[in-house]
């Protein structure tokens, strides 16, 4: 069986979707699967490590570790671990050693849990434990690269996970209503949180530094790869950011790999107002001179397909319509479903 190399572009949610269904080709396909995972978060735990500790902010990248993790029942279990977030503390609860919980620190008054118990939080509370290991051994090992592959082998991952930078970027956009009461007026929302939130229609994206040095060894990966998969994921703050770093776009543009993109199935806050047939456009105006192989839709999400099928030959691409998402109607991607659509793609000779 012929070995195709695979490199999956973006983050969270998105990403580890598209990782959970290359996993679910292994029984058809021999794949080598490599993520590039955007380095961008300002929220939650990870926004929390970023600017305390410095570094990278480890969320999206432990997701794409856990997406990849063996089958072997302890490296389930450490997956598990990894995605343990810490919950708030009781209030005066008795700790093993026989003392108590006394106050701690909290900006406002203490919430109540189930048991109307006070609870508060501390210096744990919401951070991820995956995210607490990957910043320990960044700051262990002095490397991004070198801390995700020693933090993979803890977790028998089938694949590599490397970030798109060694360095955290920002993302800025302008945002046209970001404003309720203002709803033609423009501005600037800066960090990637307030972005994906934005309640406006995003105008621009833009990183800061505006050229973040590449991921070499992703760089390298992307020349040596069959195809390159974008999406499914958040377009402004998890696919769009990898084609807005020069020498990853330029490798993009320049690989012989087959490109093809996963299209979501509904618009998130951050692409309100945007078609399915937009998100393709997108592509184009932030980096026009990628072209794309094959677009890979689900048929209830897209619609009308015509106008995904002209702007996917914009691109140059087919569009492929499969059935991707669950079946409770929610709009999110079966990794089997995924999967089973990818096979026949990936396995296909030129």
């Amino acid at each position: 069986m012929t070995t195709r190399r695979v490199v999956a572009f973006g983050g969270g949610h998105g990403l580890s979707a598209s990782l959970r269904a290359l996993r679910h080709c292994a029984p058809e396909l021999d794949l080598d699967i490599t993520a590039v995972v955007t380095v961008g978060d300002d929220g939650g735990s990870s926004g929390r490590l970023r600017a305390e500790r410095g570094g990278l902010p480890p969320g999206d990248l432990r997701q794409a570790l856990v997406a990849l993790a063996g089958d072997h029942p302890a490296t389930r279990r450490s997956a598990g671990l990894f995605q343990h977030r810490f919950a708030a503390v009781p209030v005066g609860v008795p700790r093993s050693d026989g003392t108590d919980r006394g106050p701690v620190a909290s900006d406002g008054p203490a919430p109540h849990g189930t048991d109307g118990a006070s609870v508060g939080t501390d210096g744990l509370t919401g951070h991820a434990v995956g995210n607490l290991v990957l910043c320990g051994l960044m700051e262990l090992l002095g490397d991004p690269v070198a801390a995700l592959e020693h933090a993979g082998a803890m977790l028998g991952a089938v694949g590599r996970v490397l970030p798109m930078s060694r360095q955290p970027v920002g993302i800025e956009a302008r945002v046209r209503g970001a404003d309720p009461a203002a709803p033609d007026e423009v501005r600037t929302v800066t960090g990637q949180h307030q972005v994906a939130v934005t309640t406006g229609r995003v105008e621009s994206l833009r990183l800061t530094p505006s050229a973040p040095p590449a991921c070499a060894e992703a760089i390298e990966a992307i020349r040596a790869a069959d195809w390159l998969i974008f999406g499914p994921g958040s377009w402004y703050t998890s696919v769009l950011p990898h084609l807005l770093v020069p020498q990853l776009a330029d490798a993009i543009v320049s690989t012989s790999a087959r490109r093809l993109v996963t299209l979501n199935l509904a618009a998130e806050k951050e692409t309100l107002g945007l078609s399915v047939a937009d998100h393709l456009a997108a592509l184009h105006w932030y980096l026009p001179e990628l072209k794309v192989d094959l677009v890979l839709a689900d048929a209830k999400a897209v619609g009308d397909p015509e106008p995904v099928e002209r702007a996917a030959e914009s691109l140059g691409a087919r569009l492929v319509l499969a059935p991707v998402a669950v079946v409770d109607g929610t709009p999110r991607h079966d990794p089997a479903a995924l999967g089973a659509a990818l096979v026949p793609v990936l396995g296909a000779d030129r």
